[in-house]
């Protein structure tokens, strides 16, 4: 992968329900260990009223990474106490353990989903 491209990120879908999302992979040990896994189908729920998350079958590497982050809407994150993949749509404020992974691109589509939903997350174009 080129510098631009690693710069940019690395496209990902998300796909649910008949719908799907687009979303961009930073280029941290912590993503990089993620697209090393996909495609990847989670379970994914409702928490706080703030995001969506998964558990992962497998932790994520943190090499390299803040011990802690804060999380904006459209974040892509790893909260690695739980070992959950989040889709943040509400601002969170700074905990130990978030770790900024990408971004994804329709709020709306994510806040909206209700109770428990499957999705796939694979490499994007």
């Amino acid at each position: 992968m080129s510098t631009e491209a690693r710069a940019a990120g690395t496209p990902i879908t998300i796909s649910f329900d008949g719908a799907a999302v687009s979303g961009r992979l930073l280029g941290n040990a912590t993503a990089r260990s993620l697209i090393d896994r996909l495609p990847l189908k989670l379970s994914f729920s409702g928490f706080g009223g703030q995001e969506k998350l998964a558990k992962l079958p497998a932790p994520l590497s943190l090499d390299g990474v803040p011990s802690g982050d804060d999380a904006d809407p459209l974040t892509i994150g790893y909260y690695a106490p739980g070992q959950v993949l989040v889709l943040y749509y509400e601002h969170v404020g700074y905990y130990p353990g978030i770790v900024r992974i990408g971004t994804f691109d329709d709020l709306g589509a994510i806040r909206d989903l209700k109770g428990r939903f499957t999705a796939t997350l694979s490499l994007g174009s």
